[in-house]
C-alpha cells in the first residue's frame, strides 16, 4: 500500500507523497523505458502526482482520459490551474481574451479525471506579484467558485498574504471559501515567497509543496525549472516536517498531499522516498542512485541471493 492511514482527532487521515510531474525525473525511469510507459512505471512508487504542464497550455481532454486508463483505481492526480487563470499573463494571449471560455475549456479537459474518480485537487497558485488585497480576494473567491464541486487549492507566494495581521485574516478567508491553503517549504528570501505556515483550511484536503532551500537560483531570471529547484533535502530536513504533520495536520484534515517540487535530475523521487520512509510508509528498495531498483535488476538481486 502505497498510502498511509493514521488515526487523527477527526477519524482517519490519508497521506500521500508523490512529486510535481512525472517527465522531470530523467535519472529515475529505467534505461529505455518508452516515454509513454512512464506515469504507469511512477504509479507503481507513488499514489500521487501534480501535473505542472497544464500551468503552461490548455491540454486535451482524452490525455487526462489516457492517464487515467494508465495509473491504479486509487491514484490520485493535482492539476495547476492554466497561467491565464492565476493572473500570470499580464496579456491575454490569442483566442484566449474570453477568460470565462478560458476556464470552461479547462474545466472540460480535466472532466476524464473526475469520472474516473482520480482527480484531487485544481491547484492555483498565484503569482508572485499578486499581493493581498481586496481586489485579488475577489479573484481567488471567483476562481474557487467557479469550481463549486472541486476540492479547490490555493498557493500564494507573496509575503504580505502572511505578514502580520494578514496571517490569520488569509487563513479565515480561505476556511470561508472552503479552499485548501497550501504550505511551502522554500528559501525565505525577498518578498516572492512566503514563509512556513502550517494550517488546515479545508478539512478535506492539506498539502505542502516542497521547493527546495536554493535561495541563490530563487530570483535568477530565464533558468529552467530544474535549475531553480536545484536542491536535495537531507532527511533531517525532511523530518522537521513530522511534527507539524502529525500534530497539525493530520488531527484535523481527511487527506494529506505532500508534494516534492525540486525536481533537478532524480532529486524529488529521492526526497520522496526518503519521506515516505520517515512517516513509516513501504517503499521500494533503492540502487546506490537512491531511486528504485530497475525491474530487471530486481530479478537479478533475487536470483543471486538463491545462491
Amino acid at each position: 500500500m502505497l498510502i498511509c492511514r493514521r488515526k487523527g482527532g477527526s477519524g482517519v487521515a490519508v497521506i500521500r507523497v508523490g512529486t510535481c510531474a512525472w517527465s522531470d525525473h530523467e535519472e529515475y525511469y529505467p534505461s529505455g523505458l518508452p516515454q509513454r510507459e512512464r506515469l504507469t512505471y511512477y504509479a507503481r512508487h507513488f499514489p500521487l502526482v501534480e501535473v505542472d504542464s497544464t500551468f503552461y497550455r490548455l491540454q486535451p481532454a482524452r490525455w487526462f482520459a489516457d492517464w487515467a486508463a494508465r495509473t491504479p483505481p486509487d491514484f490520485r492526480f493535482n492539476v495547476k490551474a492554466y497561467g491565464a487563470m492565476t493572473r500570470h499573463h499580464r496579456e491575454p494571449r490569442p483566442g484566449e481574451e474570453d477568460l470565462l471560455e478560458v476556464f470552461k475549456r479547462f474545466a472540460g479537459s480535466v472532466e476524464p479525471l473526475r469520472e474516473a474518480g482520480k482527480l484531487g485537487a485544481l491547484h492555483f497558485q498565484f503569482p508572485p506579484w499578486f499581493t493581498c488585497s481586496n481586489e485579488s480576494r475577489e479573484w481567488v473567491q471567483f476562481c474557487r467558485e467557479y469550481f463549486p464541486d472541486q476540492l479547490v487549492a490555493v498557493e500564494f507566494r507573496h509575503t504580505s498574504w502572511f505578514a502580520g495581521e494578514n496571517r490569520e485574516k488569509t487563513l479565515q478567508f480561505l476556511r470561508d471559501i472552503r479552499a485548501v491553503h497550501v504550505a511551502c517549504d522554500a528559501p525565505q528570501v525577498g518578498s516572492g515567497t512566503v514563509p512556513r505556515v502550517v494550517a488546515v483550511t479545508d478539512p478535506r484536503l492539506a498539502i505542502v509543496r516542497f521547493h527546495g532551500r536554493n535561495a541563490r537560483t530563487w530570483y535568477v531570471k530565464g533558468t529552467t525549472s530544474a535549475q531553480r529547484f536545484d536542491y536535495l533535502y537531507s532527511k533531517e530536513e525532511l523530518a522537521e516536517w513530522l511534527g507539524p504533520i502529525r500534530q497539525e495536520l493530520e488531527p484535523n484534515v481527511a487527506e494529506i498531499h505532500l508534494l516534492m517540487n525540486n525536481n533537478r535530475a532524480n532529486y524529488a523521487v529521492r526526497n520522496a522516498l526518503d519521506l515516505m520512509e520517515l512517516l513509516g510508509l513501504p517503499t521500494p528498495e533503492r540502487d546506490a542512485r537512491g531511486v528504485p531498483v530497475a525491474p530487471g535488476a530486481e530479478r537479478r538481486t533475487e536470483q543471486l541471493r538463491l545462491f
